[in-house]
């Protein structure tokens, strides 16, 4: 009820003495709650700034922002604001942006892509090298995948793109499937002990290196499956990431599951072959907000996000079928 309440303040004030930059002021202020952050994200100066500030107080009668010992703290009216606030801006931006069309070789955009190390070394690191032709003024920042905040990450704008398993994701997000990865079993180039047709009992006696995503594990899923057929398999190496593993295999007499796309690059220095029982693979997927949905360049993006794993998944299949 508030927040409809302060969304008819906002679309009911008179626009005609109000500056709509003081809107995206405003919204800056609130997301950044620093005087001097804000100015750097809007180039504006603080002295600037805090003006603008000071006429966002007399509009709405409130402080809105408040001193405190570290940046500063929003007041109750301005929290109920924030939302409102966006969604009206955001309106107006997809007004202004919609009829454009994007300009990879001239546009600038940074973009924001959230996922697990296995999909920045798979997906992300041959996306970036592709936008440095394509896009140069594209740039792409890197974080961690977070689940349990990413809708309000997206909702802030902290994220533009997630990979993940699109079941995972919430369901207030827009997701589209991209592929489907398979474990494949690697070890160094020319292992004395792993070929084609090698055995379950083989294989359960190989040493082995897994990965514990929280930390410390040395059974996964593969181990329930062994187990099921009567064989328990000799783990010697419980790793964080699998961005470890490939390095770890090629300089011993370790092997590994590992996701095909990880080390689809590295036949020349791994050998790559299909497990020699069923593991269960997983979904990729990219999920992004409504907010990003109509952005010329996000969506730009995402769609050299979907030509780049198309030509992948082509790619593969030639390099398996000679």
């Amino acid at each position: 009820m508030k927040s409809q309440k302060y969304s008819s303040t906002i679309h009911s004030m008179d626009t005609k003495r109000l500056d709509l930059n003081l809107l995206v002021t405003l919204e800056t202020l609130l997301i950044e709650r620093n005087v001097t952050k804000a100015a750097a994200r809007l180039h504006l100066s603080q002295p600037a700034v805090s003006a603008q500030l000071n006429r966002l107080r007399h509009e709405f009668d409130d402080q809105l922002l408040i001193p405190a010992q570290r940046g500063m703290t929003p007041t109750a009216k301005a929290m109920e604001l924030l939302d409102p606030l966006r969604q009206a801006l955001d309106q107006v931006r997809a007004t202004l942006t919609s009829h454009r069309n994007f300009d990879p070789a001239k546009a600038r955009l940074t973009f924001v892509i959230a996922c697990t190390d296995y999909l920045q070394a798979a997906v992300i690191q041959p996306l970036v090298l592709a936008l440095r032709t394509r896009a140069p003024g594209v740039r792409v920042a890197i974080r961690n995948l977070d689940i349990s905040q990413l809708e309000a990450q997206m909702a802030r704008g902290d994220v533009d793109l997630a990979l993940m398993t699109p079941q995972a994701a919430p369901p207030g997000l827009r997701a589209r499937h991209l592929f489907d990865e398979r474990y494949v079993l690697i070890g160094r180039r020319n292992h004395p002990r792993l070929r084609e047709g090698i055995t379950v009992a083989e294989f359960a006696k190989l040493e082995q290196v897994i990965v514990s995503v929280d930390g410390g594990g040395f059974a996964t899923p593969v181990d329930s499956a062994l187990a099921a057929l009567g064989y328990e398999r000799n783990v010697v190496l419980s790793a964080a990431s699998f961005l470890l593993v490939p390095e770890i295999v090629s300089h011993s007499d370790f092997v590994a599951l590992v996701p095909e796309r990880l080390v689809g690059d590295r036949a020349d220095k791994l050998e790559i072959i299909a497990c020699p029982f069923p593991v269960e693979g997983f979904a990729v997927g990219m999920v992004w907000h409504e907010r990003g949905h109509g952005h010329s360049g996000q969506r730009w993006v995402r769609d050299a996000v979907v030509s780049l794993v198309a030509h992948q998944s082509s790619s593969g299949m030639r390099n398996r079928h000679g």
